[in-house]
């Protein structure tokens, strides 16, 4: 089937279309809400559940969950439930580690404030609070094409054809993707979102831009020696290895 013989697409319009159900497009969804009731919201996320394609392990600042949903704390199915209460850093060599003063470490180091726990749970515990608003969410239903007006201004995005063989040709379940329009067209894909790329590249919004530079902070290092105390590892105890100084790539995640 050629191009020319390709069905149209169904189409949906909506007030404003989010592309990716992680932490940033879910609690834009529920800010959306929160601010007008009436607008009509629709996130699509490329994996089969809501926080499949989360990187899970996170130090997270809450400072945006208790701007979102003050009273997350009382909330029993919340999943963030251990509070940091210790940072130890360490200096990587070739042949060992040598532990930080933490007095060394700017105010930004410190992550008493934080939590440790499950991005990809934090997803899937915000995603039903999503909808209870009323926003619609499409799991399972990747963003494949951005959709531009005649102006070359966004207009949406079109999911993925479905029915696909591997050497391309369309199955007899071939399907075309969905056409979702919006006023407004938020990409919340992550840190290397293949569209989100495409748009940099359209509209240079690099073009004044140092290279972005990304970092995630591990729980529980190799050299954890916590794990060896007979009372067992401390869940709110922070290691940090450091390679280098560079106080930019060193900060807590935040919703």
């Amino acid at each position: 089937m050629s191009s020319e013989e390709l069905p149209p697409r169904e189409s949906m319009e909506f007030d404003v279309v989010i592309v990716g159900a992680g932490p940033s497009g879910l609690s834009a969804a529920i800010r959306l809400k929160q601010i007008n009731p009436d607008l009509n919201v629709v996130v699509v996320e490329k994996g089969s559940e809501v926080g499949a394609h989360i990187l899970s392990g996170a130090v997270i600042d809450p400072a945006g969950l208790d701007k979102l949903l003050p009273d997350w704390r009382q909330d029993p199915d919340c999943p963030l439930k251990t509070q940091m209460k210790d940072d130890r850093f360490y200096w990587m060599t070739a042949g060992g580690m040598f532990r930080l003063p933490n007095f060394m470490m700017p105010p930004l180091m410190s992550n008493h404030h934080c939590y440790i726990g499950s991005l990809g749970n934090v997803c899937r515990w915000l995603a039903p609070k999503a909808e209870a608003l009323g926003v619609e969410i499409y799991p399972g239903f990747a963003a494949a094409e951005v959709l531009y007006d005649e102006k070359g201004a966004v207009r949406g995005i079109a999911t993925g054809d479905m029915g696909i063989a591997r050497d391309g040709s369309h199955k007899d379940s071939y399907t075309r993707g969905m056409e979702l329009l919006g006023k407004y067209t938020l990409f919340a894909e992550g840190a290397r979102g293949s569209l989100s790329k495409q748009l940099i590249a359209k509209f240079g919004l690099d073009a004044k831009s140092e290279p972005p530079k990304f970092r995630h902070w591990a729980q529980g290092s190799l050299a954890d020696r916590s794990r060896q105390a007979p009372e067992g590892p401390d869940p709110a105890l922070l290691r940090m290895a450091v390679e280098q100084f560079d106080w930019r790539r060193l900060v807590p995640l935040s919703l």
